[in-house]
């Protein structure tokens, strides 16, 4: 069901900017528990986390890849990656719910997620009673990530329902595919959730153009991390010292009329929070409602196939 009005016109939000601890499951898992319980303690109802939160984003680590080529040291920092990885669902999962259903929060959560032999960039959606909700895998992973990432399909274009209208989410540089956006203005999206790894300058403004394009509140994560949080034996090839910040985070809360209501903030680990006045949707919508008074379906239409994508399809006979 399409939610049109939320059944609540304020609600406090929080965004988490934190590094994770990778390659470390269970000590991923137990950050983010603890860093729900400060959001929580805020006041926020929904809370938001950066991209591959659990187990790590890879940033500076090239897997001793060439073209035409593969080390050994790589093909064994794979098989770590994919270790730590987490199934969904599964017992991590399990945790994370329990947590959100402790604070009666809704939370948005960036993981590494494993199926058969290969990792997936994925978001997760947790209802307030601890319930996983649903997922979002990256359907377009960037440059080297396709290296160590598989390919979403349609059939994770979530959005979930909540009193304070739809929430979904679209990762890092899946938000300059326009395509993808109009597909999720067009699940009047509310909410607009963006964990990254894209600390440049050049984010908070694309943020604020999504904002203003969907006319939805906008929920940005990025990490905080530095080289030091990696483990040793990781071949980071970025930065000079091990308090090199490999991730400023830029973390940010945006209207949808496009004004920065918190952050981006670039020195250190904070959680950003900020309440929100839903009503502000319907102001934005006066003048611009992107998928539908706006849109010219005689003239452009998206088709967009959410049928799931599966390499082996069983048939049994009759």
């Amino acid at each position: 069901m399409v939610i049109s009005n939320s059944s609540a016109t304020i609600v406090n939000v929080a965004v988490v900017q934190a590094g994770s601890v990778p390659f470390d499951t269970g000590a991923c898992v137990e950050k983010a528990i603890r860093l729900m319980e400060e959001a929580a303690a805020t006041g926020a109802k929904v809370i938001v986390f950066p991209e591959a939160f659990i187990t790590g984003y890879p940033k500076g680590l090239n897997y001793g890849l060439v073209i035409g080529a593969r080390d050994a040291a790589g093909r064994e920092e794979f098989r770590l990656y994919l270790e730590a990885a987490i199934d969904v669902p599964g017992p991590e999962t399990l945790r994370l719910g329990k947590a959100a259903a402790a604070h009666g929060s809704y939370v948005v959560m960036g993981v590494i997620e494993r199926e058969l032999g290969t990792c997936y960039c994925t978001v997760l959606f947790f209802a307030p009673n601890g319930q996983l909700l649903g997922k979002h895998r990256k359907l377009m992973p960037t440059a080297l990530e396709r290296t160590i990432w598989g390919f979403g399909d349609g059939s994770t274009l979530t959005v979930v329902d909540s009193p304070y209208g739809r929430i979904g989410s679209v990762i890092c540089w899946e938000n300059y595919m326009p395509m993808l956006r109009m597909a999720m203005y067009s699940k009047n999206v509310a909410l607009y959730c963006a964990p990254t790894a894209d600390d440049r300058d050049t984010w908070l403004p694309s943020m604020q153009h999504v904002a203003l394009e969907g006319r939805c509140f906008v929920l940005t994560a990025c990490q905080f991390i530095r080289k030091k949080d990696f483990p040793e034996t990781a071949r980071v090839a970025l930065g000079d010292s091990p308090d090199a910040v490999l991730m400023r985070g830029g973390s940010a809360i945006i209207s949808p009329l496009g004004k920065v209501l918190a952050g981006p903030h670039f020195d250190g680990e904070t959680i950003l929070t900020v309440p929100l006045d839903l009503n502000d949707i319907g102001r934005g919508k006066f003048d611009f409602d992107v998928a539908g008074h706006y849109s010219r379906p005689d003239v452009f239409q998206l088709i967009v196939n959410e049928a799931p994508a599966r390499p082996v399809v069983a048939k049994k006979s009759d």
